[in-house]
């Protein structure tokens, strides 16, 4: 039971870190497709539960699909920008048809680009994670202001609470050992929110208006149609993702002491093109593994 609680906090953990960039690309795309209220809602909770679906195909190795490394997917930003595009000009069905068209693609591909691993020596990988890293900084320093969109943003009790925040996780990384250090993240979020809440920065609302459970439904927002030129920006999305989770792969693998080949690449980009598939059955979005998991990874050793 304490191990259980234990793996629990860890996998909280794990959410709280990817949940961000989980919710802010469908709130970004369904507002600029035009979808309403509750499309958006929609599409919010099912890219939520996808984003599980895709990590569990990622983690669970099998013969044909799984790397088998602690890898988090969640919907990749590189498709913004496409997807909107293609959703202005041809509609959302167009948009879903071209991510169930690129899945399959990065199904049938998925083999020849493992095969690629021996062009991937340690200064070119080491280069692709410290760029991962590097790409993140504004990322982080835009959500510790408050966030694309907030009218508070750059307030000075936005950026207060973020350092306290990161003030608390770094004294718990330096001062503690074992499981307060694994879940040193998790209790910055805890403490953060709670102080959040007493400076007013909270609103529950939305939760407890929401109901309890929610069934996903395929092509919720009708027949995906199939377009080339949709079909190949989002290809071209795909493979741009590939070559994003090759660095993530070779990242996890040094961290957790695993060597990878090729054949463990290629599954690892299965699963992707699965994840993909799925996403756009679903009507959610293409998955990518998630680079600011790599950095909880190292931290907590989980």
């Amino acid at each position: 039971m304490k191990q259980s609680l234990k793996n629990l906090s860890l996998g909280i953990q794990h959410v709280l870190a990817m949940y961000a960039g989980a919710v802010v690309v469908p709130l970004i795309v369904g507002s600029a497709i035009g979808l309403s209220g509750s499309q958006l809602t929609y599409l919010v909770a099912i890219d939520i539960f996808m984003c599980g679906i895709a990590t569990f195909l990622q983690v669970w190795k099998n013969r044909f699909f799984g790397i088998g490394l602690p890898v988090v997917l969640g919907c990749t930003f590189t498709a913004v920008g496409p997807m909107i595009a293609i959703g202005n000009e041809y509609g959302v069905s167009a948009v879903y048809g071209a991510i169930i068209a690129s899945g399959i693609i990065v199904i049938l591909i998925s083999t020849i680009f493992g095969k690629l691993v021996r062009f991937f020596p340690p200064v070119v990988t080491g280069s692709v994670v410290t760029t991962i890293g590097v790409t993140l900084i504004p990322v982080a320093m835009n959500n510790m202001a408050g966030g694309q969109g907030s009218p508070e943003f750059g307030s000075v009790e936005n950026v207060a609470l973020a350092f306290g925040v990161l003030f608390v996780i770094i004294l718990l990384n330096r001062f503690f050992t074992g499981f307060i250090r694994a879940i040193s993240i998790l209790i910055g979020i805890i403490l953060g929110t709670v102080v959040a809440g007493f400076m007013g920065m909270v609103n529950l609302q939305p939760v407890s208006d929401a109901s309890w459970f929610n069934i996903g439904q395929p092509f919720y927002f009708g027949t995906p149609t199939f377009e080339l030129a949709p079909i190949l920006t989002m290809t071209i999305v795909a493979i741009v993702s590939m070559v994003e989770s090759t660095g993530v792969y070779f990242a996890l693998s040094d961290i957790c002491n695993k060597k990878i080949n090729e054949k463990d690449l290629a599954r690892g980009y299965r699963s992707e093109g699965l994840a993909y598939l799925l996403g756009g059955i679903f009507n959610a979005f293409p998955y990518t593994a998630f680079s600011q998991n790599v950095g909880l990874v190292q931290m907590s050793g989980i």
